[in-house]
C-alpha cells in the first residue's frame, strides 16, 4: 500500500503531482542516476543515495539522494524510456521506501495510492494474492487520464506561480494556491526538447471518484463490517491497514467505494477472518477440529474420573494424596497418547511428508543442475520444517516412518535417479541436524530402516 507523501515536485519532472509546489532541481544531477546517488553517498553516512536498473523494462531506473543542501529532504527519481521521468521532494526518512515502492510496473501514484502503469490505472493495492505473492492488481472502470495540456487554460498564469528554493522551502506549507498558475511556470520552464505536454500525466478521473460516489467513515465501517467508533480508532492508531482517503473535504475523511470493498475483502482474508470461518461457535476460540478433540477427550476423562466407581471414590478426601492424583494423571496422559492417532493419522501424514521429501530432492536437482551440471551430488539439503515433521513422525510411529523412508528412497532412485547413498545421506544429514532423537537413538533408529546397501 502506498502510503508516503512527497513535499513538492521537482522542476523537471514530466508528471507533476497535484496540489504540490515545484521546487528546483537544478543542483541534482537527473540525468545520471549514478551521479544522483554519488550525492548521498559519504563515509560519514549522514546522507544516503542508491539507484537501480528496473529490471521489468530495459532501460528504466530508479534512484534517490539526500539533498546536498537540505539533510532532511532527499530527491526521489523514476525514469522510464517510454513515459518519462518523475521527480520528487519527500523528507529523507520516506527516500529509502519511496524507492522501494517504486519497483515494479506502478510508474505513478495518485489520489490515495492509485497508481498508473502506462497505459492503465488501478485502485490501491490492497487484497493479498499468496500464489503470486503479490497484490492482485485491480483495474479501474472507464479511467480518464488527465494530462498537462489539458489543466493549462486561459486562467493559467505563469505570473502567478512561484519556483522555490531547497534552502528555504518549508515542507509543512500549505497548498498553493491557484495550482495551475504553478503548473503553468513550471510548463515555461520546460526545454523545447522535453516531453510533450500532451505526454505528461497529472492526475486522472473515474465515475467510482465521482463526489456523489465517495462514502464516509460511517459507510465505510458499514462496507468493513465495524462500528464506525472501531474504524475512527483504527484511523487515528494506523492500525487494520485502513486504506488513505480518495479525498478529504471539511476534515471528512472520503473513500471511493471500490476501495473500501477492496480493504472489506482483505479483512476477510486475514488470518483471524479466517479461523473465524472454522471456530465451533462465536464465543469459542478452538476450531472444529480442536473442538471435536476436545469433546472426544472429555467424555473419555469422564468415564476415567466418573463412570467407574473405583475411580470415583478417589473424589472423597482421604484420597486426594499427591500419589493418588499422579496415578489419575498418569492415566489420562495415557489416554491422550493412545489417542494421537485420532488427532492425526500417521500414514495420512507419512504420505505427506514422502511428497514433500521429494519435491526437495526436486529442487536440489534442479538447483546443482543449474550450477554446476552433470557433476554428482553427495546430498540433497531438506528444509528445517519438512525434517522436522519427519522426525515428528519416527518419534510417534516408527513404523509408518520405516515405511516411508523406505519409500522415499525407492521412489527417489526410480523416479528422479538419485542413487540410494545420496537420498540416505540426505535423511540422515537433516534428522542430524533439525530432529529432536539423541544421536545414538537416531543412528540405530536408521541402521535398522534404511535399505541394507545405504544402512551404516
Amino acid at each position: 500500500m502506498h502510503r508516503l507523501r512527497p513535499v513538492a515536485n521537482g522542476l523537471r519532472t514530466d508528471h507533476p503531482v497535484p496540489d504540490l509546489p515545484f521546487v528546483d532541481d537544478s543542483h541534482i544531477p537527473l540525468e545520471d542516476p549514478a551521479a544522483t546517488e554519488a550525492i548521498g553517498r559519504h563515509e560519514e553516512g549522514s546522507t544516503w543515495g542508491r539507484w537501480d536498473k528496473d529490471r521489468t523494462t530495459k532501460g528504466a531506473w530508479l534512484a534517490f539522494t539526500t539533498d546536498p543542501i537540505r539533510n532532511d529532504l532527499a530527491w526521489v527519481v523514476r525514469y522510464h524510456p517510454e513515459h518519462g521521468r518523475s521527480v520528487l521532494l519527500v523528507h529523507d526518512r520516506d527516500a529509502s521506501p519511496w524507492h522501494t515502492n517504486w519497483w515494479g510496473p506502478q510508474l505513478l501514484f495518485r489520489t490515495g495510492g492509485y497508481w498508473w502503469d502506462g497505459t492503465t490505472w488501478y485502485r490501491p493495492d490492497q487484497v493479498w494474492d499468496p500464489a503470486s505473492e503479490k497484490y492482485d492488481p485491480r483495474p479501474v472502470k472507464a479511467a480518464i487520464t488527465i494530462t498537462a495540456d489539458h489543466l493549462l487554460d486561459d486562467n493559467a498564469h505563469p505570473a502567478g506561480g512561484r519556483l522555490l528554493k531547497v534552502a528555504n522551502f518549508d515542507p509543512d506549507t500549505a497548498a498553493p494556491d491557484s495550482w495551475n498558475d504553478h503548473l503553468a511556470l513550471w510548463a515555461a520552464h520546460r526545454p523545447k526538447d522535453a516531453r510533450p505536454l500532451t505526454a505528461c500525466v497529472v492526475k486522472f478521473t473515474a465515475p467510482e471518484l465521482a463526489a456523489d460516489q465517495l462514502v464516509a467513515v460511517p459507510e465505510m465501517a458499514q462496507i468493513g463490517g465495524i462500528a464506525a467508533s472501531t474504524l475512527r480508532a483504527y484511523i487515528s492508531r494506523r492500525e487494520s491497514d485502513v486504506p488513505p482517503p480518495q479525498a478529504t473535504i471539511n476534515g471528512r475523511n472520503l473513500w471511493a467505494r471500490p476501495v473500501a470493498e477492496d480493504w472489506a475483502e482483505q479483512r476477510r482474508r486475514s488470518p483471524e477472518a479466517v479461523a473465524a470461518t472454522l471456530a465451533a461457535d462465536e464465543d469459542d476460540s478452538l476450531s472444529l477440529g480442536a473442538t471435536s478433540i476436545r469433546e472426544r477427550f472429555t467424555r473419555t476423562f469422564l468415564s476415567v474420573l466418573w463412570e467407574r466407581p473405583d475411580r470415583r471414590k478417589r473424589w472423597a478426601l482421604r484420597y486426594r494424596t499427591e500419589a493418588a492424583v499422579h496415578q489419575v494423571a498418569d492415566e489420562l496422559a495415557f489416554n491422550v497418547a493412545t489417542g494421537i492417532d485420532e488427532i492425526i493419522d500417521p500414514y495420512d501424514l507419512a504420505a505427506t511428508i514422502r511428497h514433500a521429501v521429494l519435491d526437495e530432492f526436486a529442487t536440489g536437482q534442479e538447483l546443482d543442475n543449474s550450477v554446476s551440471p552433470g557433476e554428482p551430488s553427495v546430498f540433497y539439503g531438506i528444509t528445517t520444517p519438512v525434517a522436522r515433521m519427519l522426525d515428528w513422525l519416527i518419534r510417534h510411529h516408527p513404523g509408518a516412518a520405516q515405511h516411508t523412508i523406505g519409500e522415499i528412497i525407492g521412489e527417489g532412485e526410480r523416479r528422479l535417479n538419485i542413487p540410494r547413498d545420496v537420498s540416505a545421506e540426505s535423511l540422515r544429514t537433516a534428522l542430524s541436524l533439525d530432529g529432536k532423537l539423541e544421536r545414538q537413538r537416531l543412528h540405530a533408529f536408521l541402521h535398522s530402516v534404511l535399505p541394507p546397501t545405504t544402512a551404516r
